[in-house]
């Protein structure tokens, strides 16, 4: 297995930009295959999970023509070209599920596969959803997981769907930018809780871009009161990731400065509220026009912090705990157990071996840092690009650490750690 030795790293500064959402891309990528008209595309992401997303809005025979972190598509008025096709999506849960919920509503015959980690990654309640709307899906191995085979509908002119919102905020994702290929009004129930709202109402403002809005029943259902057709601009710019943007801020957190390009207070990502938590934690942030800057403060204290607006960044915070004085805890994160990995399980076994006391459940994690972190421990990553990432932050620690794997970063930001190592100063 291919690993990598952290630096040991005195501090960190200087200005980074960095590559677009991933979130954002992939919704960018299927709204403007789905929509009417040419569109530009600027500042995409290009990773795995985005190109994934492409090779199968090609084989479905959209016209996608790709030139660095720039792309042009021609829509297709909500109609595939290909109605025979089998994708491979590998462990793209933003592909994945919104293209699950719109080949349902299409007439043709598709097969959705992923490696097996996605084979494990629960789609039952989507598929529920979608089978009230007259989809025809078959689950090829187990009952509730990919992979799907999914054939012409028989739709219904039910006008109100029912799913459940305390799983994953990706299947409520998947039907918003699904039900425009309706042609008629629809109601979207919620049962239960919705968590990670963020991600819906980033998913709500793209659609207003494309010229669709729902009405948004405070979080407790969304309406399309009529027949919307999704229409694409003729550009539209990527925000810089802010999940990614965590692991810089909270590395100039412990020690520097880091200025971030390409994002500010005013962006549509929730876990740009991970820079508010740093505060609190004692950081120094500054918004910018176009950056958000932070700096470190005196201490750094650990907090309880409620997670279920930042559910990715929170990732961040469980290996930033290891420089804070007392214990950090990190509420409402159950979402991490159907992620690429189980992150809950993940981080406890990681955190662990570098001598922290942990404590987990089905959706919290409590750490209290060492008095000195374990020497000679290597980090698994689970092939889960966060976990990598996320260990990056005990570079500024005087131990032997050792990433293993550090490669599956290439999931969201293939050149995380050439970037994140030109900031160190060693």
């Amino acid at each position: 297995m291919n690993q990598i030795e952290l630096l040991n790293a005195k501090s960190i500064s200087g200005d980074i930009s960095l590559p677009g959402s991933k979130s954002i891309t992939n919704r960018v990528l299927l709204l403007a295959a789905l929509g009417s008209g040419s569109i530009s595309i600027l500042g995409s992401l290009e990773s795995d999970d985005t190109n994934y997303m492409i090779e199968a809005l090609k084989k479905l025979g959209v016209k996608v023509n790709k030139s660095g972190a720039q792309i042009e598509i021609l829509g297709t008025n909500g109609t595939f070209t290909n109605n025979n096709a089998e994708l491979f999506l590998g462990n793209a849960g933003t592909a994945y599920r919104p293209l699950t919920a719109a080949l349902s509503l299409m007439n043709g015959n598709y097969l959705l596969d992923g490696i097996d980690r996605m084979q494990e990654r629960p789609i039952k309640d989507l598929v529920d959803a979608l089978t009230q709307l007259g989809a025809n899906i078959e689950y090829k191995k187990n009952i509730g997981f990919p992979p799907l085979k999914i054939s012409s509908p028989n739709l219904a002119d039910s006008p109100k769907i029912k799913i459940k919102g305390n799983v994953s905020s990706q299947y409520l994702t998947a039907l918003l930018m699904a039900c425009p290929l309706l042609k008629r009004p629809v109601v979207i129930d919620l049962d239960g809780e919705l968590i990670s709202k963020p991600y819906i109402d980033m998913t709500l403002k793209l659609l207003h871009k494309f010229g669709v809005n729902y009405v948004n029943n405070d979080w407790k259902s969304f309406t399309l009161k009529e027949a919307q057709n999704i229409s694409n601009p003729s550009t539209i710019n990527i925000e810089g990731d802010a999940s990614s943007a965590s692991y810089f801020f909270a590395a100039a957190a412990i020690a520097g400065d880091v200025n971030v390009i390409g994002i500010n207070d005013q962006s549509i990502q929730g876990d740009v509220e991970f820079v508010r938590v740093l505060e609190k934690m004692g950081a120094k942030v500054k918004f910018n026009n176009n950056s958000i800057s932070v700096s470190k403060g005196k201490t750094l204290i650990g907090q309880e912090v409620d997670c279920i607006m930042i559910p990715d960044a929170a990732m961040t915070l469980a290996t930033l705990s290891f420089f804070c004085k007392g214990s950090t805890t990190l509420k409402n994160i159950g979402s991490w157990r159907v992620k690429e990995t189980d992150r809950i399980q993940a981080m406890h076994n990681e955190l662990t071996k570098l001598g922290a006391k942990v404590t987990s459940s089905s959706d919290a994690l409590t750490i209290t840092p060492p008095n000195s972190i374990n020497d000679g421990i290597d980090i698994d990553t689970y092939d889960d690009h966060r976990m990598a990432m996320c260990f990056a932050l005990l570079s500024f620690t005087d131990k032997k650490i050792f990433i293993n794997d550090p490669d599956c970063v290439s999931k969201t930001y293939p050149n995380f750690f050439k970037d994140f190592n030109g900031l160190l100063n060693v």
